[in-house]
């Protein structure tokens, strides 16, 4: 069964990449919600004016990373992108998939 997508709101605006790799990495919209709340680690991201935050998860044996890609804009916050990371990223370098990369290159979300 499929969650839901969010839908925008006063404070949260969410496009359309967003919502398609919550359904690819079977992310929900509370999950991000925490991430963007609860963060483990905050990096500048790839495109301009914008960030990444990242809450651990799996296990000690396998463990997982959450990215969340944002941008803040007149008070709203734009969810531009999320991801699963396997394993454990290396410092002050976000791990955009290379898909994920191209794709938002492609739909002009950044530049």
């Amino acid at each position: 069964m499929l969650t839901p997508l969010p839908k925008d709101t006063d404070k949260i605006h969410w496009t359309n990449h967003a919502k398609r790799k919550m359904r690819q990495y079977q992310l929900s919209e509370k999950r991000l919600k925490r991430v963007l709340r609860a963060f483990d680690r905050k990096e500048e991201g790839v495109a301009p004016d914008t960030c990444a935050v990242m809450q651990k998860a799996g296990t000690k044996k396998r463990p997982k990373e959450i990215w969340l890609m944002y941008q803040i804009k007149n008070k709203k916050i734009k969810i531009i992108s999320a991801w699963r990371y396997p394993g454990i990223s290396p410092k002050r370098e976000v791990p955009i998939p290379q898909d994920i990369l191209e794709e938002l290159l492609k739909e002009g979300i950044i530049i």
